[in-house]
């Protein structure tokens, strides 16, 4: 059996009295797009926390590639909410992706050509390259969401885990990012985003994780992605959304 990229072993997590995510296992594989798919309140973002150590677990752990965060960070990139980011902070776009190469720079080399030079392939890639010395607050929220999705490009990673990459963003933007996104994948790289869009699901992503604190399923999109455990998931009513 293959190695999973990310393996979820019975991850619970607690605020106070409120358990927010309940004994979660699954495992992620490379070479795939998997969607964390539930309701507000879910855990979605929490269970990507937990497994980052952002938030500490009440219990279980997380591994990838079979072995804890630490041995294999460099492996292992994250890119946040946009909500959750001082955007005020003074730094141009360029240096945003370039603190995505900060393992590889290290805390006292000096920047190279050759490190800005692929600071703007990564934004190349996602259309950004004639934004590269503006600061990142003057820019609109699809392309701040650009500007860090190169960032995380930058840190050349196989496992990409990213809270809700497709937040506010206009159709332009998505399919951008959803079009580096599958690039990833089919390099054999694992993607996982937390997502809301119901609609998109069964045409962007090829595996999807249902969340509803604990976990309703976990598979290829076309065994898992059903009506049925679709209301098991959001408690026995789909949001207005249309459901392949």
């Amino acid at each position: 059996m293959t190695q999973a990229a990310l393996a979820f072993d019975a991850i619970s997590v607690r605020y106070g009295a409120v358990t927010a995510v309940d004994a979660v296992t699954a495992q992620i594989p490379s070479g795939a797009m998997t969607a964390i798919v539930g309701p507000n309140g879910a855990g979605k973002s929490t269970l990507l926390k937990a497994a980052l150590g952002v938030v500490a677990p009440q219990s279980g752990q997380a591994l990838f590639f079979g072995q804890a965060l630490d041995a294999v960070r460099e492996k292992v990139a994250y890119m946040p909410q946009r909500a959750s980011v001082d955007w005020d902070f003074p730094i141009r776009v360029i240096d945003v992706v370039l603190m995505g190469m900060q393992r590889q720079l290290g805390l006292l080399r000096p920047v190279r050509a050759a490190d800005r030079a692929f600071a703007m392939d990564c934004l190349a890639r996602v259309a950004m390259t004639d934004f590269a010395k503006r600061q990142i607050g003057a820019l609109s929220g699809g392309q701040q969401q650009r500007v860090f999705l190169a960032r995380a490009l930058a840190q050349r990673a196989a496992l990409y885990l990213l809270d809700e990459p497709f937040a506010g963003v206009d159709a332009k933007t998505e399919a951008a990012i959803v079009t580096v996104l599958q690039a990833l994948r089919d390099e054999g790289a694992a993607v996982v985003a937390v997502h809301h869009d119901l609609a998109t699901v069964p045409e962007w992503f090829d595996r999807v994780l249902l969340l509803n604190r604990k976990l309703i399923a976990a598979g290829p999109v076309a065994e898992t992605f059903t009506p049925d455990l679709l209301r098991q998931t959001y408690g026995g009513q789909l949001p207005p959304q249309k459901v392949a």
